[in-house]
């Protein structure tokens, strides 16, 4: 079970336009995996509130040194 979610941020002046999200308020991306007891098992957060959902999990899926938990073979 895995989600993105924008959670609201303070940002720096300089760099607020990157993390301004679709509906105009400063956000910052956290994708969340969690396994059927709803403990969290990975968390990647920090992304730019315009950063989408997609380029997020892909990007932490194809990091070798980012341990993401992939299914049994």
């Amino acid at each position: 079970l895995w989600m993105v979610r924008h959670i609201p941020a303070v940002v720096p002046t300089y760099d607020q336009i990157h993390f301004i999200g679709r509906k105009g308020t400063t956000t910052q991306n956290v994708l969340a995996i969690c396994n059927f007891n709803m403990e969290f098992i990975y968390a990647c957060d920090g992304w730019e509130g315009q950063a989408h959902d997609t380029r997020i999990f892909y990007e932490a899926t194809g990091r070798h040194d980012a341990q993401f938990p992939h299914p049994p073979p």
